[in-house]
């Protein structure tokens, strides 16, 4: 396959607060560096991971280092109302991209990451009640004000992203892409990232599940992916993350793993370059069948 850039993994921080590691500021501070350290600089969250928490644990390991924030790139999205004793006010869970919700979360952000900018603002789920044009007015005077720099949106149809383009630029979509979740190969959301030139990001890129749920399908994956380790000389993990970067939208994982080393090791996946048969036998493995 001919040559393409591939882009350096994204930090996932879903795990680093209450929702995993529980991390004090020293060790924020400590995975942080190590990332920086290998040239990986941007850090993946949402408002609601640590059930409101994490956003700001992970800010206070900036607060204390002001020439840290300019090294860094800072996802973060919103949209979901979660409950959860922090926000004593939702009565369910529940989605709101209205303008309101959406500048109080910018504003709720960037106080939590000691910041006057986001680089990336994400709308993480698609909200039933959508008003597009609302959300496309809002974000423009966000980027206008300087207080997000891109936008995109997370685990959205082809049609709500035409939609929501038809009245704002989508720079970004985050969804879940893995040898256990091929939906995005072919219900047209990669072929609409390559399109539009939207960055598609992966979330759960090396399989939700895949290491802890026994089932046939997995067995399958995993066997397969034990195969191919072997003959290229990796560990598991980068033959799942290979398996990604094979494809031409320069699909970007997202690495949810608390720990560095398991960090490291992703990010030597993209050296990788997965012949055309196998990442077939990946495909063929997880659908249980060989392609029509």
């Amino acid at each position: 396959m001919a040559n393409k850039l591939k882009h350096n993994p994204i930090v996932g921080c879903m795990r680093w607060g209450v929702w995993g590691e529980n991390f004090v500021i020293k060790q924020y501070e400590q995975i942080i560096d190590q990332c920086l350290s290998i040239g990986l600089n941007v850090f993946d969250h949402a408002d609601i991971y640590g059930h409101y928490t994490t956003e700001a644990d992970f800010g206070n390991a900036l607060k204390g280092n002001t020439s840290l924030r300019d090294k860094i790139q800072i996802i973060t999205k919103c949209g979901i109302n979660m409950l959860t004793p922090n926000r004593p006010h939702h009565q369910i869970k529940s989605y709101d991209t209205s303008a309101n919700h959406i500048l109080k979360s910018v504003e709720q952000s960037l106080q939590n990451f000691h910041t006057d900018y986001i680089d990336t603002l994400l709308i993480h789920r698609p909200d039933i009640l959508i008003d597009v044009e609302e959300v496309a007015n809002t974000i423009t005077s966000l980027k206008q004000s300087g207080k997000i720099k891109s936008f995109g949106v997370s685990n959205f149809t082809t049609g709500q992203v035409a939609l929501l383009s038809k009245y704002i630029s989508i720079e970004h979509h985050q969804v879940e892409i893995s040898a256990t979740h091929l939906n995005s190969f072919d219900d047209g959301v990669l072929d609409q990232c390559q399109l539009n030139n939207i960055q598609a990001q992966s979330w759960s890129p090396m399989g939700n599940g895949l290491f802890t749920d026994q089932n046939e399908k997995h067995s399958r994956i995993l066997e397969a992916a034990t195969v191919l380790s072997s003959n290229y000389n990796c560990s598991v993990n980068q033959i799942l993350l290979a398996f990604l970067y094979t494809h031409p939208s320069n699909i970007v994982p997202v690495i949810g793993t608390t720990k560095f080393e398991r960090i490291a090791e992703a990010k030597k996946a993209k050296d990788i370059e997965l012949k055309r048969e196998d990442f077939y036998k990946l495909w063929s493995a997880s659908t249980g069948k060989e392609v029509d």
